[in-house]
């Protein structure tokens, strides 16, 4: 009997040989693809693959302050709040409107701002998360959120609070119908549907005290 065979772990079982192999050819593969990653070109940043000369001016009013920036036409009004002006609790999940992580209010509608182009927004009422507050005080719907522990990795809840504060900007009183509604386009890959729902109802009375 050949000594492989002994080393079968039964029937249908992988020979020392055989498992040998595999993880060669594994390593070899991986050896490969982290060559080509290394070799693969680092993607230019967006400002500088065209001309600044093909940028736009446009004014954006950022949570009750006046914005002037220079952008391309195809930016996004996600990239322009985080890499242009700096405000980055609004978060970047999918970049094609999925996720809802990247949700602002434009004019007190919920909107993705991975969807908006930044030349869109030119002239209206932009609010991120960080326009909630109260200097260092958080917000009722963010108050809310801590409280009802409306989060576990917490990347989807700037957005969640978004479209909550959102939906109280439209209806102070809503049902919990109103407020799955509300959220409905907003992914939680954690699972705290449940207390971001109470959390929802908890923020209606806060706002109203």
């Amino acid at each position: 009997m050949d000594s492989d065979d002994k080393n079968r772990g039964g029937a249908g079982g992988v020979t020392r040989r055989g498992f040998m192999q595999i993880i060669g050819t594994g390593a070899v593969s991986a050896s490969f693809a982290g060559v080509a990653m290394a070799a693969r070109p680092e993607p230019a940043p967006p400002e500088k693959m065209i001309p600044a000369e093909n940028t736009v001016k446009i004014r954006l009013h950022v949570n009750g302050a006046k914005q002037e920036v220079l952008a391309e036409p195809r930016w996004s009004l996600l990239y322009v709040l985080r890499e242009v002006i700096g405000l980055t609790g609004t978060k970047e999940g999918c970049s094609r409107g999925e996720c809802g992580a990247c949700t602002v209010l434009i004019d007190d509608i919920p909107r993705y701002a991975c969807m908006t182009l930044a030349v869109e927004a030119e002239g209206r009422k932009i609010t991120t998360v960080e326009g909630l507050m109260n200097g260092e005080q958080l917000g009722p719907v963010q108050t809310a959120f801590l409280e009802e522990d409306a989060y576990q990795c917490g990347y989807c809840t700037p957005g969640q609070i978004m479209s909550v504060e959102g939906l109280l900007r439209k209806n102070p009183d809503p049902g919990l119908e109103e407020i799955r509604t509300a959220v409905s386009g907003n992914l939680c890959r954690c699972g705290a549907y449940k207390n971001i729902f109470r959390a929802g109802k908890k923020a209606a009375s806060l706002k109203t005290k």
